[in-house]
């Protein structure tokens, strides 16, 4: 029996809340509990004219789960980043004082997981962040994809535990739903004609468990810096078993950020004369200049599409009001996994299965996610 919970979230992401409220009210357990975990509206933000902010909760959590959605990246409300942690801050205490048994926060992209190395005179983003909501009292913290797996030992597993769950399955489980769709296409076309590629040499992990997934062939890229300048690559040799030539490509990360490595990437990569290029990333950042660079390889023919999960609020096409549509771009929807992830903490189920490695095979011999959602 599932324990009393409610989902709420901060300003930045209400939208993306409503949709995982949708979806859980889909799972049999949580049916009769529409109305009782759909708490996005309890939550308001009082602003003084000085700039001040209090969070405010309406009614009453005394002993409920509260899982509170945020996001300091772009986001649907157009929130800055400082502005945005701040909310998420004051909403923490402001659940703590209403008498929440449990604080659950759910970052789907924690904009500060780059900020994760310890130097001696630097400020560690992410630490601070955690720090803060271990103190204001978060118990859990669920994210997507970190940028590293050391991130999780920030956090004290007594004070708050935390998962970290791969996002990088829900563009395999898409591309097998949608791309891929049967058994014999993964056997004929995709194991000896498809490849998988690393940004660099520290992506290679990350690229070779989405490669594992279609037992397809794997290609590194390795990058040589100019240190001396900031942001600049003076070569990229590219290391593959096969020649690429006539191969349909997949450059697989966790993020793009202003989209400079891909680009550099995907240069590199067309002397090799594959037959396409693709993209696979979760978190689509896309500052600027991303946009205007990745609309260029497009128009030059060099790239072929773009899919990133919606982990970061994205526009159809575009990334805001202020950058231009993107061609090509491909957006997974995460809330129906998101519900998963809440639902199975909840009713203190296992997750083990969401955080164990895709398979192809095995996913394409049941109906896919995104083939039931296309027929919904």
């Amino acid at each position: 029996m599932p324990r009393d919970f409610v989902v709420t979230a901060t300003p930045s992401m209400k939208g993306y809340a409503a949709q995982v409220v949708k979806q859980l009210a889909r799972f049999p357990s949580f049916a009769s509990q529409a109305e009782v975990i759909d708490g996005i509206d309890m939550l308001q933000m009082a602003r003084f004219a000085d700039g001040e902010i209090e969070a405010v909760v309406s009614r009453s959590i005394r002993g409920k789960d509260v899982v509170v959605f945020s996001s300091s990246a772009r986001n649907e409300a157009g929130i800055g980043t400082a502005a945005a942690k701040i909310e998420l801050y004051h909403t923490i205490d402001a659940l703590k004082r209403s008498q929440a048994e449990k604080i659950i926060v759910f970052e789907p992209f924690v904009s500060c997981s780059r900020s994760d190395r310890t130097m001696r005179r630097n400020s560690v983003g992410l630490w601070v962040h955690f720090k803060i909501l271990m103190s204001l009292g978060t118990q859990h913290i669920v994210t997507y994809q970190l940028h590293s797996d050391k991130s999780k030992s920030m956090l004290d597993p007594v004070i708050c535990e935390i998962d970290d769950v791969p996002a990088l399955s829900l563009i395999q489980q898409y591309l097998c739903d949608v791309y891929i769709k049967n058994l014999k296409t993964l056997e004929e076309v995709v194991r000896p004609n498809w490849a998988f590629c690393s940004v660099d040499a520290g992506g290679e992990k990350l690229a070779r468990g989405f490669a594992n997934g279609f037992g397809a062939p794997l290609v590194v890229a390795h990058k040589q810096r100019d240190y001396s300048k900031a942001n600049t690559i003076e070569s990229i040799n590219i290391l593959s078993a096969e020649p690429l030539r006539d191969k349909v490509l997949w450059i697989v990360d966790d993020m793009v950020d202003t989209g400079g490595s891909v680009t550099s990437l995907v240069h590199a990569l067309a002397g090799h004369e594959p037959a396409e290029i693709n993209i696979a990333a979760v978190h689509a950042l896309f500052s600027p200049p991303a946009a205007e660079r990745l609309t260029a390889l497009v128009k030059e023919k060099l790239l072929n599409r773009i899919v990133v999960c919606d982990t970061v609020y994205c526009p159809t096409g575009g990334t805001g009001e202020t950058e231009p549509e993107i061609p090509n771009l491909e957006v997974v929807p995460s809330a129906g996994l998101s519900a998963r992830v809440i639902g199975n903490i909840i009713t203190s189920g296992s997750i083990s299965s969401i955080l164990s490695p895709f398979n192809a095979e095995k996913h394409l011999r049941k109906p896919g996610l995104f083939t039931m959602q296309e027929s919904n």
